[in-house]
């Protein structure tokens, strides 16, 4: 099974290298397979190639919905610690 997040491309070299940011993360990733892709586009990352490039809406939802299932699952643990502690 692979995840895949939308990255947001900052820059892109010569060599169609690229810096993208996930969160807060910045990674380096080829863009050999997305010939298309450009500066402020999304596209999705898998073992350090963009395999596809989204459009700006379909990539924020996404992102909403990934902020949805991190905000679900921060409540999951916080109640299973506030269980614990009541012990």
């Amino acid at each position: 099974m692979c995840l895949a997040i939308p990255a947001l491309i900052k820059t892109i070299d010569a060599q169609r290298m690229a810096d993208v940011e996930i969160g807060d993360v910045t990674m380096r990733i080829s863009l050999a397979l997305t010939p298309e892709a450009q500066v402020g586009d999304y596209v999705i990352v898998h073992t350090g190639f963009a395999i596809s490039v989204l459009d700006a809406d379909e990539a924020a939802e996404t992102l909403r919905l990934f902020a949805e299932l991190e905000a679900a699952y921060q409540r999951e643990e916080d109640e299973a610690g506030a269980g614990e502690s009541a012990r």
